[in-house]
């Protein structure tokens, strides 16, 4: 059969997945070089594409081919049921990238549970719970002992790759899948969380820089604490308003501010910096951020927090850090190769997982590949990656 040849495909299923992607028409147009009319045709039934063009469908919205085939498209819970309420995300609205990263992820999760399976690993049991009526210090300072990272250790690391490293190992030890996406614009997302238990996710936007993944993953965690001590339910359930909402944010900025700078360091430091009573320039700021390895902008947060600037203080000196950061030239990725992506993506303990169940023959080379979207090629570099990073883990700690 040529590839050029029309085939009879069911409409329903090309309207469902659309709209499961997110996309609207003239997208769907563009992408295959037609008319608008000629897809919404295909949709009424009124015409069929090509077999070629069922096929660019398919990849474009990543479904497999056969799924244009089914007689009835699958009943599938929205996406919204499963992720925690996000500021500037309406459940149901998502851009057509997020709604794609949620779909991975959730996958990876699901996979990862069943090869735990397979292998007869033990799950682990997230169980740190946090609630609304308690001190965020108090809170934070739990979330901190749970980790096991002292503030020697953290103080000792030689930049913010390696501060990631470890603060990303940490959470996963927690029972946490920590996940990365990275076609989301910042803007919509910076992080989010997935609250199936067990093992539920923290995922982290790719584009942030490191020096604030670990205060978004802490801030994810918090959210993972909260709706384990039912304080918080999925985004198309979740019914506070505007403030009150705010007022959740709030509490998980907080507590992973007090995690990752305790109190006692803070004042610490301050002395050691003879800062007390300093005008708090930019440059101060920054001395104290590059100690503990998290944004300038987050410790100006924290110094505010804990009375060592005012709110006006505070402002003063957040707009000349924006006035600042506006001068600098915009910060470029560095480059990463196909198995650091990948491990990037997935995180340590699931690209691992992948290669025990390869190893056991619990999965074929094609599903390891597919498993953590790399070519098989790379798999002998893969494992000496993760027994170096392995390695280095345990000798930062």
């Amino acid at each position: 059969m040529s590839s050029n040849q029309a085939i009879a495909m069911n409409p329903s299923l090309l309207a469902w997945a659309r709209e499961e992607s997110g996309y609207d028409v003239d997208r769907i147009a563009k992408r295959l070089q037609v008319k608008e009319e000629r897809v919404a045709a295909w949709e009424k039934g009124e015409l069929q594409p090509t077999i070629r063009q069922v096929e660019a469908l398919a990849r474009f919205f990543h479904r497999p081919f056969s799924i244009f085939f089914m007689p009835r498209p699958p009943q599938i819970p929205p996406l919204a049921a499963e992720y925690r309420r996000l500021p500037d995300v309406e459940p149901g609205h998502e851009s057509p990238e997020l709604r794609l990263a949620l779909r991975q992820m959730l996958t990876r999760r699901e996979n990862a549970l069943n090869l735990m399976g397979e292998l007869g690993e033990p799950t682990v049991e997230f169980s740190l719970r946090a609630h609304l009526r308690e001190s965020p210090v108090e809170v934070g300072r739990r979330l901190r002992q749970a980790t096991g990272v002292t503030v020697k250790t953290q103080l000792g690391w030689t930049n913010e790759w390696e501060a990631w490293r470890v603060w990303r190992a940490t959470a996963e030890r927690l029972g946490v899948f920590v996940f990365q996406f990275i076609k989301v614009p910042l803007n919509e997302v910076r992080g989010l969380a997935l609250l199936r238990m067990p093992m539920p996710v923290a995922a982290i936007n790719g584009k942030e820089i490191p020096e604030a993944k670990a205060f978004t993953l802490f801030h994810e965690i918090v959210h993972l604490m909260l709706a384990a001590g039912n304080e918080e339910a999925p985004a198309s359930r979740e019914r506070r308003k505007g403030d009150e909402w705010m007022e959740v944010e709030r509490f998980a900025e907080m507590v992973a501010s007090h995690t990752l700078v305790p109190e006692e360091s803070l004042r610490e430091i301050i002395s050691q910096y003879s800062l007390q009573q300093a005008a708090w320039n930019i440059e101060n700021v920054r001395r104290i951020a590059k100690k503990f390895r998290i944004t300038p902008l987050a410790t100006a947060t924290r110094l505010r927090e804990s009375g060592f600037m005012t709110w006006t203080q505070y402002n003063e000196w957040r707009e000349q850090w924006q006035a600042y950061v506006a001068t600098l030239p915009q910060r470029r990725g560095g480059f990463a190769t196909p198995v650091q992506k990948a491990v990037n993506r997935a995180g340590q303990p699931f690209a691992q997982l992948v290669l025990e169940a390869l190893s056991a023959n619990r999965i074929t080379s094609v599903d390891a590949s597919r498993y953590l979207d790399l070519k098989f090629e790379h798999f002998d570099k893969l494992r000496t990656h993760l027994a170096y990073e392995s390695a280095d883990i345990t000798s930062d700690e």
